[in-house]
């Protein structure tokens, strides 16, 4: 098992990681989604834009322990990083159900997009594997910040396969609505894992539905 300052130096590359690959799934994902009028694929570069965000604080956090911070210093980065993580997904929540409800009402539903299809299939399988990886050093180093931004990063590869779903069945049966309705069914997770993150910034130990003893 790695030492408790080697985990935390793992830590800070694994964020580095996930946020490099952030600034490219957020760049692309909207710029598709745009192209193709697909609420999913432009909710998926949103999440992108949040998950960058946590993540830059969650590096900040991290960065701050490997640098020998006093532990009153990185408790209160911790804290600060819960909470930001925390919002973060319940105004992905927000968005999401805002935009489905709207798209269905007006009747807009996703083209094909063979970027957006390439992109999904990265993201659904490397994000996963952040999250995976996020949630055991989190548990190793004591943070449950970092391991509700593993939940982020679950979050992101769920709308990676929401996009496959959306894009392909749009594509081969013609269902419009597909796309909003693999959305609202995201909102329930994101906004149970935002909660969640929050009530651990309050120092709610209970509250950690998935960095508890399991991946």
């Amino acid at each position: 098992m790695l030492s408790h300052a080697a985990s935390v130096k793992k830590g800070v590359t694994i964020e580095a990681l996930s946020i490099l690959w952030m600034i490219i799934e957020a760049g692309v994902a909207i710029g598709a989604g745009l192209l193709a009028h697909s609420l999913a694929l432009v909710a998926f570069g949103a999440d992108s834009i949040i998950e960058l965000i946590a993540g830059a604080v969650l590096l900040w956090r991290l960065t701050l322990e490997a640098g020998g911070a006093s532990l009153e210093r990185v408790e209160r980065a911790e804290k600060a990083s819960s909470w930001v993580v925390g919002i973060a997904l319940l105004l992905l929540a927000i968005y999401i159900l805002i935009a489905s409800v709207d798209k269905l009402w007006t009747h807009q539903g996703a083209e094909s997009s063979y970027l957006g299809i390439g992109l999904a299939i990265v993201s659904g399988i490397l994000m996963p594997y952040l999250s995976w990886a996020k949630k055991r050093i989190g548990r190793e180093i004591g943070s449950k910040a970092l391991r509700a931004d593993g939940s982020c990063s679950i979050v992101c590869a769920y709308m990676a396969w929401t996009v496959l779903l959306g894009v392909v069945l749009t594509a081969l049966f013609g269902w419009w609505w597909i796309d909003s309705i693999a959305a609202l069914a995201l909102v329930y997770f994101v906004v149970k894992e935002g909660w969640e993150a929050i009530q651990e910034a309050r120092g709610k130990e209970d509250a950690c539905g998935c960095g508890c003893g399991h991946d």
